[in-house]
């Protein structure tokens, strides 16, 4: 199991129209891979964790680069998995600065004592909390 994760910046603020088309979308395409994974967004930030095989992955983070609503795409880390972190997820979401978008399943509430309750010692979810952690607090 093999894991990437990225980094970017909107070039125009999404709507939440425009958040929700990205997530179904994604729901969709990685299912079909059997990739899973997590998108925070907040601020005009996006921080995306994918997981699955290595070169799905790779070709899935390649249209990712390519894709115009987003900038600064860089990749911070990527490895090797024990096990999935998101395995029930084809693609998470939360929107950390949205609300609205809490009726949508896959929503996470970045102030609940569950979210990202397990994996503590794991890079990739140390990153996300302090995505959230750093959103939560320029919000």
């Amino acid at each position: 199991m093999y894991y990437i994760i990225y980094l970017s910046a909107a070039t125009q603020w999404p709507s939440e129209s425009e958040l929700t088309d990205i997530l179904s979308v994604s729901r969709v395409n990685n299912s079909r891979k059997g990739i899973t994974g997590i998108l925070l967004y907040g601020n005009g930030r996006f921080i995306q964790v994918l997981e699955g095989d290595k070169a799905l992955l790779q070709e899935t983070f390649n249209i990712i680069s390519k894709d115009s609503r987003h900038k600064g795409i860089t990749q911070i880390a990527s490895g090797e998995l024990k096990e999935r972190n998101f395995a029930n997820w084809s693609m998470g979401f939360k929107s950390v600065n949205a609300c609205v978008l809490s009726i949508l399943e896959g929503y996470i509430n970045p102030s609940g004592k569950q979210l990202l309750a397990n994996g503590e010692h794991e890079l990739p979810i140390k990153l996300l909390k302090s995505f959230v952690r750093t959103n939560r607090l320029a919000s």
